[in-house]
């Protein structure tokens, strides 16, 4: 991707302070970047690069003050991370952009491919599968029988799909992943064995979700596992059967949730969160790390931490008092002795 300096400046609604007809190629960050580079400064703490960076261009507060020449180009916007994030999203969708159908892929006679997709080399798609238009169909990808999947989609290599699940628009996931395999259902014998529960529901993904690499998404028992609109998921999750999880939720790394657990609308779950299977949590929780939920959080909007999970202010003075211990235990035994050798006089 080349563009000028003139071009950023319309792209980003900005103003040029130096050569507009600078070209870039590439983007980078200001302490790392060369010459033919873009790059920002939106953090004062990286203030200095800014006078020793080899960066063409920087993009900059409309109202930084400068303290001394620069060597490159600056172009002034109102929000410089926002406005980079922008340049970043057309850089990506350049890098990415793909389209056609690669050989050898399978393709069943009955499926319906939308236009102006990309279905890549290895792609296995099955019987009566529905892809909608713009999608991008990694190598290796397999999606089984009757998968359902909106328009402007992107599923990276190896992501496996299984049969009846449906994806909205805009989803993309991403290397490895699995939607709709069984979920984890097994009964007790008289004889200590286990006997399989068929799993007969599917996996329904609404609009403009994202789920990370290595990440499991249960198929129901019955009825659905949904994934509503907006939600944001991390590397290496599990999403039991029958979960529900609410719009624009944010879940990182490891975190575990469950079979029937619906987790609220505008929730955050830090890494490494465990939730136990038939609670809900209320909408706009926050969750921290390596926290344990064993029972249904209620009240909206609130901050919980520790396993088990207490609110988070509860759990911070526990933790001060926790570290207190050893000092806390010497006072102790001091108050014993001296109450020993005052029942002993």
């Amino acid at each position: 991707m080349q563009l000028s300096a003139h071009q950023i400046k319309i792209l980003l609604n900005g103003t040029i302070e130096g050569d507009p007809d600078v070209v870039v190629d590439r983007l980078a960050k200001i302490e790392e970047a060369g010459v033919g580079s873009l790059s920002f400064l939106a953090n004062p703490r990286y203030e200095h690069y800014l006078y020793t960076t080899n960066a063409s261009i920087v993009i900059v507060n409309d109202d930084y003050k400068l303290i001394q020449p620069v060597k490159g180009t600056l172009i002034r916007v109102k929000d410089p991370y926002s406005s980079f994030s922008v340049l970043l999203e057309k850089y990506n969708r350049i890098k990415l952009d793909k389209k056609g159908i690669e050989e050898p892929c399978f393709i069943h006679p009955t499926a319906k491919i939308g236009k102006d997709v990309y279905i890549g080399a290895f792609a296995y798609i099955g019987p009566d599968v529905v892809v909608g238009d713009h999608c991008k169909i990694y190598p290796q990808v397999y999606l089984g029988d009757q998968v359902k999947i909106g328009h402007t989609c992107t599923l990276f290599s190896g992501v496996r799909v299984y049969h009846d699940c449906e994806l909205g628009n805009r989803v993309i996931i991403h290397a490895n992943s699995v939607i709709g395999s069984d979920g984890f259902g097994f009964a007790p014998q008289a004889d200590g064995s286990f006997s399989k529960v068929s799993q007969i529901g599917n996996v329904v993904i609404e609009d403009d979700v994202e789920i990370g690499s290595n990440t499991s998404v249960d198929r129901a028992t019955m009825g659905s596992t949904i994934i509503h609109r907006g939600v944001k998921m991390d590397n290496l999750i599990q999403i039991a059967h029958n979960v529900e999880i609410g719009a624009n939720t944010v879940i990182a790394s490891q975190t575990g949730i469950s079979g029937s657990s619906k987790i609220g609308e505008n929730s955050i779950i830090g890494g490494q969160v465990g939730i136990v299977g038939h609670v809900s949590v209320a909408k706009s929780s926050q969750i921290q790390a390596k926290s344990g939920i064993n029972r249904s959080i209620e009240e909206e909007g609130k901050k919980w931490a520790g396993a088990p999970v207490t609110q988070y202010t509860d759990h911070m003075r526990a933790q001060v008092i926790f570290q207190r211990l050893p000092e806390l235990e010497k006072e102790i035994r001091a108050l014993r002795r001296q109450i020993n050798s005052l029942t002993q006089e």
